[in-house]
């Protein structure tokens, strides 16, 4: 058939041209790996598509995204990322989960990977600097586990009496010693004693607490991990009855009922981390965009839960933070 004969065939079909080239078009799909659970993720995920939107994507329209939940179970990861590799994703995007990053990492060298962790990227070999990460991985690094100095300060400012603090945190997690190293380097400046204490499954957390309130703790920081994140409500409750004040880094903590928390402005990290992604999508090359670092952070004090606990908040405490819950 002659060219001129195709194209006015072509048109005959009641098909406008750019369409049908539209047509011919393969919509690009996101692998989205996380160690948690998508309930508690929820305003998160709006966050990640809003930053896909700014770039132009929208889920369900050009863009699909393919999410992999490993539920707080880290040893489904390694399979979840190999899976995304599999079906030939155009990136995989692991927002606010180191142990999903490192299992992408591991899966692929070629396909884009694009994280949010809570870890210096650096020294975890994600990337050879902020500057120029290099390879096919970049994205927004949460820096949380360098927070544990300013949360012991911060939780030492709300009780200027304690002496005596711990570290609630999961071996499994990479970044957790990190968060006791950062911590016990603030308490021995402080003159302060500092307790290190782990739960991994659901039935150490009661007698993690317990053994804390056998101890006299005052107060206590959550390290950083999504098996902690999905079980806020309960870590917040189980705290309160043991009347142990307890930091989190995620504002949703002393929203659930926890005393504080400080960390982060963890939507907009995800809606950087979604802008990014949007980015690599478009063709954009990891190795050449620097890493991003959070520039906002939330301090939160739930007042509800200090006089539970039978504290008085300082004034000049209170005046610094962004949120009180009354």
């Amino acid at each position: 058939m002659r060219r001129r004969e195709f194209i006015a065939l072509l048109g005959g079909s009641g098909i406008p041209w750019p369409l049908a080239a539209r047509a011919q078009q393969t919509i690009p799909v996101i692998g989205f790996l996380h160690a948690g659970a998508r309930a508690p993720n929820a305003a998160f995920i709006a966050a990640f598509r809003k930053g896909l939107s700014e770039t132009g994507l929208v889920e369900g329209q050009n863009v699909t995204i393919e999410y992999r939940w490993a539920e707080g179970h880290t040893e489904r990861l390694p399979e979840m990322a190999a899976d995304l590799v599999r079906r030939h994703v155009s990136v995989i995007a692991t927002p606010l989960s180191t142990q999903a990053t490192l299992a992408a990492k591991a899966a692929t060298t070629t396909i884009p990977i694009v994280f949010g962790s809570g870890g210096d990227p650096v020294a975890m070999g994600l990337v050879a600097s902020f500057s120029r990460p290099g390879g096919n991985i970049t994205g927004v690094a949460f820096m949380s586990a360098q927070l544990g100095a300013k949360r012991l300060g911060v939780l030492h400012d709300l009780l200027p009496a304690a002496a005596h603090f711990a570290v609630l945190g999961n071996s499994h997690n990479p970044l957790t010693q990190a968060t006791i190293k950062d911590v016990r380097q603030s308490a021995g400046a402080l003159g302060v004693s500092l307790d290190a204490l782990y739960a991994n499954v659901d039935n150490e957390i009661e007698p993690a607490f317990a053994t804390m309130a056998q101890n006299h703790v005052d107060a206590m920081l959550i390290a950083p991990d999504e098996f902690f994140t999905i079980r806020m409500p309960q870590l917040a409750t189980v705290s309160l009855r043991y009347r142990i004040a307890a930091s989190y880094v995620i504002s949703e903590f002393a929203r659930a009922g926890g005393l504080v928390s400080y960390g982060p402005d963890f939507a907009n990290a995800y809606r950087e981390t979604g802008v990014y992604t949007g980015r690599v999508v478009k063709g954009e090359k990891p190795a050449e965009l620097p890493v991003e670092q959070p520039t906002k952070f939330e301090f939160v004090i739930n007042l509800r839960t200090a006089k539970a606990l039978g504290l008085t908040i300082p004034q000049p405490v209170l005046l610094l933070a962004d949120e009180v819950i009354e």
